[in-house]
């Protein structure tokens, strides 16, 4: 499947669009010039080309195997981690103290949108690791930084997360897994958790788990959970490799995607673990590392969108098939291409492809600007962000998927072209770190504890985007404004029901209403950045014209309450 990271588009949004500027104009990320994200970004770009997309198509065909208890990974995937750790690109992000590079997270965001567009299977590895790192960094005692994180940052080891268990999904506090105190610092950990994704690999090194478990005699809940760090090897005290611990994959589940990604379920038989954080407090630490792995899951989305949109334009530019508006003119291509209903297509997958990214990274931005100022301002503007990146990016890469499908026609649905795959491997992006659902839910509910302040923030910023734009372009402008006025009121009424089951019921359409308006307002900074009526004011014009009307009816929705959601007995909806 060839594949070209969007380098160009990514310099325009830092520069442009998200205001990454304020960030590289930060004490603590000075070094992020201009000069040092074109290297970045083109280095990273080469290895998402040349080395992982080559390795996409036969990590689907070639999944992962368990053989004789030692999981075996795809044809050429040891390799593509190696160039992966060999550029340093796990710890872009992390502190320099153990060897990471101190660069912004908005700049981790690319890396891992060039990693899942180019072979979405391997790409997942580092990401869980980049969050291992961070959780690590805020919770874990001196002697494991110490001990781990260069171990971690530089690739030799590998991280994980260990929260699902049966009969414990989404309510992780029902989880049974127990953690007795050894007496010497050390637990014994026992339980068996599902879904956990890269819990074992041929690449060498140790693979580092990160679980949630219960002391005896906590609290029932999340309130009982505590955070333990289990390797799979006992380390040294020099971090050379020790004894075996004990814990195995019982099976690797079959998945409808993402084939190459071996996806574990684990079993701890009295495992040896250390504690990371405090007794109980095992959720706080885990966030950590679920909060910075739902921007990255949105990024995922937002890459698979990518590639698929690519591969779909390479094909409609390659099929001829009808008679077109544009035959005989220089304009016409000759192909599908020229047909409008691909012509819409394709301008969906563009527009929204940019409007998830752009989201997304001033999520990013809202992060970096986090910890390099601490301002509450920043810190309510980016938790606010990221379940509408997470959410609004997987959305997109599932859509512009389908699309990618339909636009190769039958061909779609015969798995030799590829298109399918892409909308395989991305389907599970809505559901895991918090399915989308739960994402609205925390958006309406905590991320609205402070009475809509940080959204009615960002709908001030919309307006004033808007106000801008009516002297130069006014119609633009103006269904920008309006729509903005529409979001303020629903947010409102969002803050107005005291019963949180109202808010529930029209939490997903609210969340995706929230994000066709912003949407639009980065598409309309874009265009103003553009300065003319050149490529991105017309796809500007696409977006607010034919995709923004969407918030209508979302926001309509969002606005219904719980009542009628209910007007239906069991019975009634079982009959």
């Amino acid at each position: 499947m060839p594949y070209r990271s969007p380098v160009s588009e990514y310099k325009f949004v830092l520069e442009h669009v998200v205001g990454f500027s304020d960030v590289s104009s930060t004490d603590t990320y000075a070094e992020a010039t201009p000069d040092t994200v074109d290297a970045i970004l083109t280095e990273v770009a080469k290895l998402a080309d040349e080395v992982m997309a080559p390795l996409n198509r036969n990590g689907d065909l070639d999944p992962a195997r368990l053989e004789n208890g030692v999981v075996r990974t795809s044809k050429g995937f040891a390799d593509g981690y190696k160039a992966m750790t060999e550029g340093g690109w796990l710890g872009l992000a992390a502190t320099p103290e153990y060897g990471g590079m101190g660069l912004p997270q908005t700049l981790s965001c690319a890396v891992n949108d060039f990693f899942a567009a180019s072979c979405m299977s391997l790409g997942l590895n580092p990401l869980l690791t980049q969050g291992h790192i961070e959780a690590l960094e805020h919770h874990a005692p001196d002697w494991m930084k110490d001990l781990y994180l260069p171990k971690l940052i530089s690739g030799e080891w590998s991280g994980t997360m260990n929260l699902t268990e049966p009969q414990a999904g989404s309510d992780v506090g029902a989880l049974t897994s127990k953690a007795e105190p050894q007496g010497d610092g050390t637990y014994a950990i026992s339980g068996q958790k599902i879904y956990i994704s890269w819990g074992d690999h041929d690449f060498g090194g140790n693979i580092c788990h990160l679980v949630l478990a219960r002391l005896p005699d906590a609290a029932p809940g999340t309130k009982g959970i505590s955070l333990f760090m289990v390797p799979k090897y006992i380390p040294n005290e020099d971090g050379s490799l020790g004894e075996a611990n004990s814990l195995r994959v019982v099976s690797l589940e079959h998945k409808l995607g993402i084939h190459g990604s071996p996806t574990c379920v684990m079993e701890y038989d009295r495992a040896t673990g250390w504690l990371v954080g405090e007794e109980n407090k095992g959720m706080a630490a885990m966030f950590t590392m679920m909060n910075n792995a739902r921007l990255g899951v949105g990024i995922q989305g937002i890459g698979i969108a990518e590639g698929a949109m690519q591969h779909a334009i390479a094909y409609a530019m390659d099929r001829k098939q009808g008679r077109t508006p544009l035959d005989g003119t220089p304009e016409g291509t000759g192909t599908i291409l020229d047909h409008a209903d691909v012509r819409r297509m394709v301008a969906t997958m563009k527009a929204d492809t940019f409007a998830a990214r752009a989201i997304a990274l001033a999520c990013g931005v809202g992060i970096d600007m986090t910890a390099a100022t601490g301002d509450k301002a920043w810190t309510a503007r980016a938790a606010f962000l990221t379940p509408i990146a997470k959410a609004f990016g997987t959305e997109v890469g599932i859509r512009v998927s389908e699309l990618g499908v339909q636009i190769h026609g039958g061909m779609g649905f015969i798995e030799e072209t590829g298109a399918a795959q892409y909308s395989r491997d991305v389907r599970v992006t809505a559901i895991y770190e918090g399915t989308n659902g739960i994402q609205a839910m925390d958006m309406v509910a905590r991320k609205m504890m402070d009475g809509g302040e940080t959204a009615n923030a960002i709908i001030d910023e919309i307006e004033a985007t808007a106000e801008e734009a009516r002297a130069k372009l006014p119609d633009l402008g103006e269904a920008v404004w309006q729509s903005a006025e529409t979001l303020r009121e629903a947010t409102e009424w969002m803050t107005a029901q005291g019963e949180l089951n109202e808010r529930f019921a029209g939490a997903v359409p609210y969340l995706m209403g929230f994000a066709r308006v912003l949407g639009a307002h980065y598409h309309l900074k874009a265009a103003l950045a553009e300065g003319d009526n050149g490529p991105r004011t017309r796809l500007a014009r696409f977006y607010i014209t034919r995709l923004l009307p969407e918030h209508i009816g979302h926001l309509a929705h969002a606005t219904c309450g719980a009542e009628d959601l209910y007007a239906l007995t069991t019975d009634e909806l079982t009959a």
